[in-house]
């Protein structure tokens, strides 16, 4: 794949750009190897204070920011101004906590006393040059949530984003060197996916993390593994959405629909599967359908737009084909299910809100992450069969659970096989929780003192008594 901005609205190529060669590949990692050298022993302050100038930069530039993203990958205007603002809310929220996050933490005297020390503690110290390798769906939060806790820990990064949003990644680099980061601790690599191989194993590259689909994590781990290189993967995800008979099945429905479409319904955490008792699943598909089918198809430039297009021509046929096969193999179209209709639309890579019923476990939808506005709804018995249906897949990112029931609650905590179970809403991101997923979805933490702490050096300091 080239690396160009191709607008998903249009199917128009407006910029492309030319690889990085070897020569310049090299120049990148030598001068982020020799930034470490010193950026690490900088205070927790001063990388606070470019940070949060940073944050500032990306406030004032938000709409412009927002523009380039709609531009590049097709969410909608008004999604990509709030991606901006969460992203500067991210920035501050790891600026103003990282000295508490990575203080030297005490080890209990009575813990190691017969060890002969008065005194160990732990130390969190960078790992150096970490690798990242980002997506196009959220292309700032994506690597701004890697990036603000990373470079904050006194790492330098090196990131290679995804071949159809580099002008993103170009301004974002633009935008951490303008908030005052010494050059060279923060540089975007236009490079194909094939040159990550050789960048990956350079000695210089002391660890990587991913997000982004099953093989390319597959891919990154196994040749991190063969260089004993830390590496903390998110990978995709087919996450559960389980209704039971105390909630508020309007209120549920609508969240619903937020939940699945957002982003265009590009989003590993939107939930997809939608596993509802069977007591509540009439009036919750009536109000869930109802809603699908009112939304808005069109320019993701416009305000009142609520689904743009899929972000690639490739990505849509993906997303056609799953359908295809699920009624094929009998699932139920309860709305939407095709490309719209509407003549300015046909040039773009649209695909109307759908919602599929009588979903079975021979249809590939059923185990395949369905990577846009498409939801499959499910009817179960009780609170057990919600479980083993919300189980039967090999994901694990996240979840979401409609229960007033404190020993349902209880229950899903216990057996939901996710990275995380929210409930009476849906599943988002924050700088102050862990995230990440179990089984395919990957390993590994980002965000929270979890997320921070990754590339880190976890250093045991032992000092003996006299």
């Amino acid at each position: 794949m080239s690396i160009a901005t191709v607008n998903p609205a249009t199917g128009e190529t407006l910029r492309t750009f030319d690889p990085f060669g070897p020569e310049k590949v090299e120049a990148a990692l030598s001068l982020s190897a020799e930034a470490f050298r010193t950026y690490r022993t900088t205070s927790f302050e001063t990388r606070a204070g470019y940070l949060n100038r940073a944050a500032d930069l990306l406030d004032a530039e938000r709409d412009d920011a927002a523009r380039l993203m709609t531009t590049e990958m097709g969410k909608t205007l008004v999604a990509a101004r709030a991606e901006a603002a969460k992203c500067a809310k991210a920035m501050r929220w790891f600026a103003a906590r990282t000295q508490r996050l990575l203080a030297d933490e005490p080890v209990a005297p009575d813990d190691v006393k017969d060890s002969g020390a008065a005194e160990a503690y732990i130390r969190y110290r960078p790992l150096g040059t970490v690798l990242a390798v980002m997506p196009w769906n959220f292309p700032l939060w994506q690597v701004v949530r890697f990036a603000a806790p990373a470079l904050m820990a006194g790492n330098t990064a090196l990131l290679k984003h995804a071949s159809n949003v580099p002008q993103t990644a170009l301004y974002l680099e633009d935008v951490l060197r303008r908030g005052g980061f010494p050059e060279g601790v923060f540089q975007t690599l236009l490079i194909e996916s094939g040159a990550v191989e050789a960048v990956l194993r350079d000695p210089r590259v002391a660890a990587a993390t991913l997000t982004g689909s099953e093989p390319a994590g597959r891919s990154v781990a196994s040749i991190a593994g063969d260089e004993v290189k830390k590496t903390v993967l998110e990978l995709g995800g087919s996450d559960p959405f389980v209704v039971l008979p105390s909630a508020d099945i309007e209120r549920a429905a609508a969240v619903a629909v937020t939940a699945r479409v957002q982003n265009n319904g590009q989003s590993c955490i939107a939930a997809k599967r939608f596993i509802v008792h069977t007591d509540v699943y009439d009036e919750f598909a009536e109000h869930f359908v109802r809603r699908m089918a009112a939304l808005r198809v069109g320019d993701p430039m416009e305000e009142p737009t609520d689904v743009g297009p899929l972000s690639t021509e490739r990505g849509r046929a993906d997303l056609e084909a799953l359908v295809e096969d699920a009624v094929a193999v009998g699932a139920a179209v309860l709305c939407g299910g095709r490309r719209p209709a509407a003549p300015e639309l046909k040039s773009g890579w649209f695909y109307e809100p759908t919602v599929l019923a009588e979903v079975t476990a021979k249809m590939r939808i059923h185990r395949e992450e369905a990577f846009g506005p498409v939801a499959t709804l499910y009817r179960v018995a009780d609170l057990d069969e919600a479980i083993a249906v919300a189980n039967d897949v090999p994901f694990g990112l996240s979840s979401n659970a409609w229960t007033r029931d404190a020993g349902e609650r209880e229950r899903l905590v216990r057996d939901l096989q996710a990275g995380g179970v929210f409930f009476n809403g849906m599943t988002a991101s924050h700088p102050g929780m862990p995230f990440g997923g179990v089984k395919r979805s990957g390993y590994g933490r980002e965000l929270s003192h979890l997320g921070i702490r990754e590339f880190c050096n976890a250093t045991t300091v032992w000092i003996a008594a006299d």
